[in-house]
């Protein structure tokens, strides 16, 4: 492995391994509660995270028909449901065993892996699996805080993988401040987010009408809200009337960027 993909490797691996340690301390009713993914309980959201490694590590897709959900709006979403229906009726120890032993052959597989093989991201872009480990890293975590967040059983809000998460999807700011809420050009959107990871980034609006990073001065409105707020409105996993978001300056394009947050639509 190269530095980026051992580093990414790491992420990935950290979370996994917390969510796992996390699923050990589960009762029978943890398994079954509704996380913020639409359609998913605490035990299907570690049905999902099996099924994507079992892909990656070239096992065939379960052979099911997956039923209609209200919840699957893609035909990508379709395929990641199937991994999850077809464990429904798996107890959700067995999952979390099937986790533990996936991750365990993925560590495995990835030091004969090219860090530099070109690869198709999640995102529809080409790039090297060193960045797709990254990729993985953000993805496990998100569903471990998914997790937590349903059991009640916060922690690991600051882990490795979080920042592979900020590294990702901070990229979208630009085009939620400019093209979702419609800055006007020399507009400047700020954001502060804090607890436990602390950034304060801005965008500006230039003349062509495109976001660009600027300094986070003299902001034409700015978004404060804490680290957990942030990734649950980035990910759509609820709306910004079930959170708590500080903002200041024009109140009207404040508004408008809050409510284009989710970069996952």
């Amino acid at each position: 492995m190269n530095e980026p993909m051992r580093a990414t490797t790491a992420a990935y691996e950290q979370t996994v391994r917390s969510t796992v340690a996390l699923a050990a301390e589960f009762g029978d009713a943890d398994w079954e509660r509704p996380t913020e993914c639409p359609g998913w309980t605490v035990k299907d959201q570690l049905s999902h995270l099996v099924g994507v490694e079992l892909g990656l590590l070239g096992d065939p897709p379960p052979d099911i028909d997956v039923p209609e959900f209200d919840h699957i709006r893609t035909e990508f979403g379709r395929s990641l449901e199937a991994a999850v229906h077809v464990r429904r009726p798996v107890p959700g120890p067995a999952v979390a065993a099937e986790l533990a032993d996936v991750l365990e052959r993925r560590l495995a597989q990835l030091p004969g892996i090219d860090p530099d093989r070109a690869v198709t991201l999640p995102d529809g872009n080409g790039g090297t699996y060193a960045h797709l480990m990254k990729f993985r890293a953000m993805d496990c975590w998100t569903h471990e805080q998914d997790v937590r967040r349903a059991v009640g059983r916060p922690g690991n809000l600051d882990a490795p993988a979080a920042h592979c998460f900020w590294e990702l999807l901070s990229k979208g700011l630009p085009i939620i401040a400019a093209r979702r809420a419609k800055a006007e050009p020399g507009q400047i959107v700020a954001f502060t987010i804090s607890d436990p990871l602390d950034f304060h980034v801005a965008v500006r609006v230039g003349d062509d009408g495109r976001g660009h990073w600027t300094a986070p001065d003299a902001p034409t409105a700015e978004l404060a809200m804490d680290w957990e707020t942030y990734v649950r409105l980035t990910t759509g996993r609820c709306t910004p009337d079930a959170v708590t978001v500080h903002t200041t300056g024009d109140r009207d394009l404040a508004s408008r960027t809050l409510a284009a947050m989710n970069i996952m639509i």
